[in-house]
């Protein structure tokens, strides 16, 4: 019998864990930080569970009503939004909520509020819930500057001062992807233990991919750099082989891919989206700080993604993210055209 691989076995880096050690690094803290996440894993863990029971349940299905980006909720958003919310009121760590399901921030009564201010797409990708594809929760975390009364403003801030950002994919298995701002650290829940264990200690995502991801039923809309790159990844003129297309249209799944295998991710703007169509503040935001995290880049088009300043907590912007040196070539394209 392997002692020494059983040992290993038992010795298990939980999420709780390694947030406890991290938080040890910093004497001052006083373990806020280590409870919101808590709560936040509390939540992605309900999701899970529910997403799983989905068509037993008969959670599938619309609920009736249509969020403010005007898509139609189902019965699993709803859900999801409710679960969060509550988990990160109850924390008592909170101030100002912003969910992609209310079309207005939630501000914390005074007896329950807290330093952080929390952001987040508590279903991305629900429309994929009926064909069992990969979707996920998307967060992003901000630090009050001030104690008085919150207001919208304190999440009105550029993505370069978040002090954490992370996602959670309910796929074949449940993975939370997270980075506090030194790194990025993946952790997959063990259903017989219910703990999200370290499985993907620092990600980092390679310097160039072979992989491009992209909507190309939008090809006819799209400006001209970003049809050169589609047309420079499948025609290279330089003798190097084609990129191979691979495209969930779920955010979380298809940014996960290209955290792990490299390549990029394109979301631009087009005639029919001016503005590109993902949210700057809970999609936008959070994957660009994983991204930057991981040793890859996040650009609009225009420019660094996280020093976007948002005026409007659903404002839209185009994304191009991923490794490196794929995103530079569509910042040289970019630059070209002036």
């Amino acid at each position: 019998m392997d002692h020494e691989a059983d040992a290993y076995r038992t010795d298990l880096m939980t999420i709780t864990r390694f947030v406890l050690n991290e938080q040890s690094k910093y004497p001052e803290s006083r373990g806020d930080f280590t409870i919101l996440l808590s709560n936040i894993v509390l939540g992605c863990k309900f999701v899970c569970s529910a997403v799983n029971k989905a068509g037993l349940a008969k959670l599938i299905g619309l609920a009736g009503e249509t969020n403010i980006q005007g898509e139609e909720q189902k019965k699993l958003d709803v859900l999801s939004n409710d679960v969060f919310v509550k988990a990160l009121v109850s924390s008592g760590r909170t101030s100002v909520l912003v969910s992609e399901e209310d079309e207005e921030a939630t501000f914390v009564e005074s007896s329950k509020r807290g330093k952080y201010c929390v952001v987040f797409d508590p279903l991305d990708g629900s429309s994929n819930i009926d064909c069992g594809v990969s979707i996920g929760t998307i967060f992003g975390i901000y630090t009050m500057t001030h104690n008085d009364d919150p207001t919208t403003e304190d999440v009105l801030k550029p993505g370069n001062e978040m002090v954490a950002a992370g996602y959670c994919m309910y796929g074949s298995s449940c993975m939370l992807v997270l980075s506090t701002g030194t790194g990025v650290n993946g952790f997959t829940l063990d259903p017989s233990l219910g703990e999200f264990i370290l499985t993907h200690p620092d990600i980092k995502i390679p310097k160039k991919g072979n992989i491009y991801s992209v909507n190309e039923g939008n090809a006819q809309n799209w400006d001209g750099p970003t049809t050169k790159y589609v047309e420079k990844c499948k025609f290279p003129k330089d003798g190097s082989p084609a990129k191979s297309l691979r495209y969930v249209g779920s955010m979380v799944a298809d940014v996960h891919r290209t955290l792990l295998y490299g390549g990029i991710f394109l979301y631009p703007a087009d005639k029919k989206s001016p503005n590109g169509k993902l949210r700057v503040l809970y999609e936008v935001f959070p994957m660009s700080f994983l991204m930057e995290q991981a040793g890859g880049q996040a650009f609009t088009g225009k420019k660094r993604a996280l020093d976007l300043v948002p005026e409007k907590i659903h404002e839209r912007s185009p994304i191009f993210l991923g490794s490196y040196d794929d995103v530079e070539e569509i910042k040289a394209l970019y630059a070209a055209e002036g």
